[in-house]
């Protein structure tokens, strides 16, 4: 992976390979759980970022709630979410998801959202009630919130932490040199920032994660881990990066699996206790199975 080519922004590769093609379940599964967010009025990135795994997820009675609207103020390069502007922030959302989540009888509930640099607080309090409506409407159920980086304002990230979430996830997404390009208004050392403050309060796991093939090394990858385990992150999730549409960023390279055996084993040896790393992988895919393994990752090493 450190082939200088590797570096080189290529034309996307052709047809995808064997391993990333999704074979679509054919249950009911998925009408039910589709059918209990649309009734809910509610949104799951799921479908907003056409998530490979939604045929699986969905009929698994799964699902990554999207909260404080559809349209985001940023819209990174590698995102199908559509930027603009963004929709009022809607008072009722916390409740009717917690709602969804109960009649889904979850054991997990993963909550993210677009970014909104539009509100004071970038959205900080509207995840915070999201948490305690899940709290108060299913009891049972860890909540992990994949957040955005609220501008690096402490305040915000203090209201999410106050309410007490079980993981908490933020996403460097791709290696520094590859900012500008795929995730412009982010920053790479904010980023960090926010999961050191999160790491130092205690109480959640802190997690990340990001993608592969487009167009990063090895090297650049280790430098990732390694800055990522310093910040006190404990579990990484390392997928394929696959284009959504036209006016996406176009894919370097499919990553054939075995590469990703070994970041997985180059993640731990540079200081991650849980590396989760496939094709198909992505944040919050199998988050309940991999929130098993965060509660692993949270006691100190020996």
């Amino acid at each position: 992976m450190d082939d200088p080519k590797a570096a080189r922004p290529e034309a996307a590769p052709g047809r995808l390979p064997p391993w990333l093609r999704v074979r679509l379940p054919a249950d009911a599964g998925f009408a039910a759980t589709a059918h209990t967010v649309a009734a809910g009025s509610l949104r799951t990135v799921c479908r907003g970022a056409r998530c490979p795994n939604i045929f699986e997820c969905f009929s698994r009675g799964t699902a990554t709630f999207l909260i404080l609207g559809g349209v985001c103020t940023r819209g990174c390069a590698f995102c199908n979410i559509a930027a603009g502007t963004p929709d009022p922030v809607d008072a009722g959302e916390p409740e009717r998801l917690g709602a969804a989540v109960a009649e889904l009888q979850l054991t997990h509930a993963v909550v993210t959202s677009v970014t909104r640099d539009d509100l004071p607080d970038g959205g900080a309090a509207h995840f915070a009630a999201t948490i305690q409506a899940v709290r108060a409407a299913a009891p049972g159920t860890t909540i992990e919130v994949l957040i955005p980086d609220f501008r690096g304002y402490p305040d915000a990230l203090a209201l999410v932490l106050d309410a007490r979430p079980d993981v908490l996830n933020h996403n460097v997404e791709t290696v520094p040199r590859l900012y500008a390009t795929a995730r412009a208004g982010a920053d790479y050392g904010r980023s960090l920032e926010l999961l050191a403050r999160a790491a130092g309060r205690g109480g959640p796991v802190v997690k990340s994660g990001l993608m592969v093939g487009l167009g990063e090394t090895e090297g650049e990858l280790a430098e990732v881990f390694g800055d990522l385990a310093r910040a006190g992150c404990r579990v990484v999730t390392v997928g394929q990066y696959l284009r959504p549409s036209r006016r996406n960023l176009p894919v370097v390279r499919y990553v054939p699996p075995g590469e990703f055996e070994a970041l997985a084993a180059l993640g731990r040896e540079r200081g991650i206790a849980e590396m989760v790393a496939a094709p198909l992988v992505r944040s919050s895919y199998r988050a309940g199975e991999t929130a098993a393994l965060a509660a692993r990752a949270c006691c100190p090493r020996p």
